[in-house]
């Protein structure tokens, strides 16, 4: 008696190539780390005060690495303006560019492409603040589409890094204060809770989002890593990452500086040596180097080809 017909098992191979197809990138397949976004991962302009994560992963993983993030970073200044080169307007000209007239020679199958962008879209000056006809929608789909494009010029390999609990951090914090980034009055509680909401927003809708593109794109492997979660134990357990001279602190920053209301000027106070390694975050804004290390390595083993617990492969 036959268990199955052709088309069950058919189905039943369809399913099963579809999971190996499903395994993310194979380790030893990726040589070259090619990466986009804002200051999170500029490796010039670096927002932790040494040096960026991807210079780290690149050294952990014996990458080469091509960095075409800026600081200050939209994902589209038709979207959200800002006056620094945007992800779709400076960043991906420029790689494309550089990729047209053989300055960047990097084989599609052994290169990663990396985008950690969001921070400045939905932040001061933008969507928390108002950003005029914009909304978590569009600079979300905007971001998606970072993939889309890529892939239609031939990229394969894509690592997704959602965007981390921005309320923790010292800008936007319910305890925050008056500091470099924002001088003028506000209600820090109100601040806090629409951070929140904006990045939980913003992250479940990148999922989603990924989730029905991914299996559009033949042959191409998406990753998300969950920057989120990953920041969310590092403020939770601090002593697991942290692992400076001082008591670590995931509340104060490395360079603090308390501005007046309104004050052109602040006070400010760093900390420095090896006590630096106890911090969270930089400044009111930005992750510290330790910080930058734990995503580094945590990046590096996904590149790799090892299991990672931050990290979703979708195809």
């Amino acid at each position: 008696m036959r268990l199955f017909n052709n088309a069950a098992i058919w189905a039943l191979l369809s399913h099963s190539l579809s999971l190996v197809h499903a395994i993310g990138v194979r380790p030893g397949q990726i040589k070259n780390l090619v990466t986009f976004g804002d200051s999170y991962t500029d490796v010039i302009i670096t927002g932790d005060g040494g040096v960026a994560w991807p210079a780290y992963a690149a050294g952990y993983a014996h990458l080469s690495l091509f960095p075409f993030a800026r600081a200050g970073a939209t994902c589209s200044n038709d979207i959200t303006f800002r006056p620094f080169p945007s992800l779709f307007e400076s960043q991906l000209p420029l790689y494309f560019t550089e990729t047209a007239n053989g300055s960047l020679k990097a084989d599609p199958w052994e290169t990663i492409y990396t985008l950690w962008i969001g921070t400045n879209d939905v932040g001061a000056n933008a969507l928390l603040t108002g950003s005029a006809k914009a909304s978590i929608v569009d600079v979300t789909a905007c971001a998606i589409n970072w993939v889309k494009v890529l892939y239609e010029r031939g990229a394969r390999n894509f690592l997704f890094q959602n965007m981390i609990p921005l309320q923790t951090v010292p800008l936007y914090s319910a305890d925050s204060y008056s500091n470099r980034y924002w001088t003028a009055p506000r209600n820090t509680t109100e601040w806090n809770v629409f951070m929140t909401e904006l990045v939980l927003s913003g992250n479940a809708l990148s999922k989603v989002l990924l989730q029905v593109l991914a299996p559009t794109l033949h042959g191409a492997h998406i990753g998300i890593f969950d920057s989120h979660a990953l920041f969310t134990d590092m403020f939770q357990h601090p002593s697991s990452y942290l692992n400076g001279t001082a008591p670590v602190n995931v509340t104060g920053a490395i360079e603090s500086c308390v501005f007046e209301l309104n004050g052109d000027t602040g006070t400010c106070t760093t900390v420095t040596g090896a006590a630096r390694d106890s911090f969270l975050w930089f400044d009111e804004l930005h992750p510290s180097e330790q910080a930058d290390r734990i995503v580094a390595r945590e990046v590096a083993a996904v590149i790799q080809g090892r299991k990672n617990r931050w990290t979703t492969w979708l195809s």
